[in-house]
C-alpha cells in the first residue's frame, strides 16, 4: 500500500509491531520512568492490536523505519526523539525528492509520519516528541504548495466512478467471460453497496448474502472505519446493464462452472483465465490461499476499465464508493439516507467531503436554489 493512500491516524501501536531501534543508529537509552503497572498481557496486546487496521500498522512501521535510518545519518537520537529532531527531520522531507517519485513527500504524508513518531514513542514507553514545531513545518508546507496553485496541497482522492462512468467502463469489458464478469460485478456492487475495497474484497457467496422476496439480495458488509456490520439492500436495477444483482448472480454461475461454488466472491486470475492461481516471490508462496484478490488489485481493476473509455481521472476502488455518492445526489436522494446507506454516521463530515464541487453546479447550485425559490415566491403573490 501505497503512503498517499494511508490515513493519519495517531494510534497507540504496541512495541511488537513497531521496527526496533538498532544500536548502530542511535545510543541505547532507558526508559524514564519505571512503573510497576506500565505493562500488557499478552492477551492485551492482541486485543489492541485487533483494534488497528493493517494498512495503517504497516504504514507507521515503514515510516519509523526510514526516521531511525535517517537519524543514523545525521547523528541524531530516533528514540526518545528530541522536538528539534522532528521538526528538521519535516524539513528534510519537505525539500528532499524520493527516488521513487522524484518529488518530495506532500504535507498529508508529512501529518502521517508524525503520527507514526508519536505513536511509536508511546508504544515503547516514552513521552511523545512536543511536535509544534513540526506540524508548523507542515503547515508552511502547505500554504507554499497552495500558493504556488500546486496539485500535492490538496488531498489526493479517486474520481467518482457514477453511473455515467460504470456505463461507459462497462461497455469496454467482455462480459461474456469469467474476468469480464468479475470485473463487471465488483465494479458494480462497489457502487450499490457504496464500498471501500477493503470492504468489497473480503465478501463470501453465499456467506455475506442472502436472497430477498423482490429478486435482490442484502449484503452483511463489515465497515471497517466505524468497526461496525451492515446489512445493505441491493435491488434489481431498471437498466440491466448497470444491476448489481444480475452481475454478482452472473458471476456466481461462471464461477459454479469452474467448480467454485463458496467463499471468495472476487478471486484473483492469470492471463488465461485460471482461477487462483499459485504466486510466488523468491521462491515462498504469496497471496491469499484461496485465491481471494488483494485491495490493491480490486483498484487496478477499476483503474485498467475506466482508462479504457479515455476518461480522465484518478481511478481506485475507492471511485465506486464516491461514485455511489454522486450518483445518489443526481437522483436527488437525502444526504441523511445516503450515509446511512453507505455507513456513513449522520453527522459525518467525511460524507460531505464526498459532494464534489461540481454537485454545486446547475440546480444545486444554492445561489440557483435562491432564485427558484424567488421566482416562485413573486408567482404566488401575484
Amino acid at each position: 500500500m501505497s503512503d498517499r493512500d494511508l490515513e493519519v491516524v495517531d494510534a497507540e501501536l504496541l512495541d511488537d509491531h513497531l521496527p526496533e531501534v538498532r544500536k548502530d543508529r542511535a545510543p541505547a537509552l532507558s526508559q524514564p520512568e519505571d512503573d510497576p503497572d506500565a505493562w500488557l498481557s499478552d492477551q492485551a496486546k492482541e486485543d489492541v492490536n485487533a483494534g488497528i487496521a493493517d494498512g495503517t500498522r504497516a504504514g507507521y512501521k515503514g515510516d519509523m523505519d526510514r526516521f531511525a535510518d535517517w537519524c543514523a545519518a545525521v547523528g541524531r537520537r530516533p528514540m526518545p526523539a528530541a522536538s528539534q529532531t522532528v521538526t528538521e527531520y519535516m524539513s528534510y522531507l519537505k525539500r528532499t525528492p524520493r527516488p521513487r517519485t522524484g518529488r518530495p513527500y506532500g504535507p498529508r504524508s508529512m501529518d502521517r509520519i508524525i503520527a507514526s513518531i508519536r505513536s511509536a514513542h508511546r508504544a515503547a514507553g516514552h513521552k511523545p516528541p512536543d511536535t509544534m514545531g513540526a506540524r508548523k513545518v507542515v503547515v508552511g508546507y502547505r500554504a507554499e504548495l497552495a500558493n504556488a496553485n500546486d496539485p500535492a496541497a490538496e488531498p489526493r482522492k479517486a474520481s467518482p466512478a457514477d453511473r455515467t462512468v460504470l456505463r461507459a467502463a462497462l461497455a469496454e469489458l467482455d462480459r461474456t467471460t469469467l474476468a469480464g464478469k468479475r470485473d463487471a460485478a465488483l465494479m458494480l456492487l462497489g457502487h450499490a453497496l457504496a464500498s471501500r475495497g477493503s470492504e468489497l474484497v473480503p465478501l463470501d457467496w453465499p456467506g455475506n448474502f442472502t436472497e430477498q422476496p423482490d429478486g435482490g439480495f442484502k449484503v452483511r458488509v463489515y465497515r471497517k472505519k466505524r468497526k461496525i456490520w451492515q446489512n445493505v439492500p441491493v435491488v434489481l436495477d431498471p437498466e440491466p446493464e448497470l444491476c448489481a444483482v444480475r452481475a454478482v448472480r452472473a458471476l456466481v454461475a461462471a464461477l459454479a462452472d469452474e467448480g467454485h461454488t463458496e467463499g471468495a466472491l472476487f478471486l484473483r486470475m492469470d492471463r488465461w483465465g485460471y482461477l487462483a492461481p499459485p504466486m510466488y516471490r523468491h521462491g515462498k508462496p504469496i497471496g491469499d490461499p484461496d485465491g481471494r484478490m488483494t485491495i490493491e488489485a480490486a483498484s487496478d481493476i477499476v483503474q485498467r476499465s475506466i482508462e479504457r473509455t479515455g476518461l480522465p481521472g484518478r481511478w481506485r476502488s475507492h471511485s465506486s464508493r464516491r461514485g455511489f455518492v454522486k450518483s445518489a445526489r443526481q437522483a436527488r436522494v437525502d444526504i441523511v439516507r445516503i450515509g446511512r446507506h453507505g455507513g456513513w454516521k449522520d453527522n459525518s463530515t467525511a460524507l460531505i467531503g464526498y459532494v464534489d464541487e461540481d454537485d454545486a453546479e446547475g440546480e444545486h447550485n444554492p445561489l440557483a436554489q435562491i432564485g427558484q425559490a424567488a421566482v416562485q415566491r413573486d408567482e404566488e403573490q401575484q
